[in-house]
């Protein structure tokens, strides 16, 4: 019975944190100074060629990222929730770098190297409608991306020690 109570309190947390997540929801022609009043200071600002990007990353613990981009005026021209297959599923294998793929998800939850892989796997966080779930990103020698994959993130176990 304790196991269902910390799963369901634990759940109920989750809940109420993803709704707490960001302020008020950005909208296309806001100013740069409404959006940082609204979401503060961002993880990163990147130059994009007709303007700026602000990154709001809750990675790595969280599962959601955020790009908010705005014209060189610096008025908002989109706010996008990147943590989302259609998003992630845009990395193209062969075309895209390292660069590339920090420019459009932010920075990685992880970074790993195993023996079976030349190079760097950028691990990003992110939940489906029911599944938490990682999202992989597999640079080889040259930080190029050379594949992607996807799987369930596993929770901890909850142990019963009554």
């Amino acid at each position: 019975m304790r196991i269902v109570r910390t799963a369901v309190s634990l759940a109920a947390a989750t809940l109420l944190m993803a709704g707490c997540a960001f302020g008020p929801a950005v909208q296309p022609g806001m100013s740069r100074d409404q959006v940082l009043a609204s979401y503060g200071t961002p993880t990163r600002v990147v130059a994009t060629p007709s303007g700026t990007r602000l990154q709001y990353s809750r990675q790595p613990a969280g599962q959601s990222v955020v790009m908010v981009d705005l014209d060189a005026a610096g008025r908002v021209v989109s706010a996008r929730q990147m943590m989302a297959l259609e998003e992630l599923s845009k990395i193209e294998p062969g075309r895209w770098t390292r660069e590339d793929v920090e420019r459009e998800f932010g920075p990685p939850a992880l970074v790993d190297r195993v023996a079976s892989w030349p190079g760097d796997i950028m691990t990003y966080r992110w939940r489906d409608a029911e599944q938490n779930k990682f999202f992989w990103v597999y640079l080889d020698a040259g930080n190029r991306v050379q594949r992607t994959g996807q799987g369930m993130e596993i929770p901890a176990r909850f142990r019963d020690d009554d």
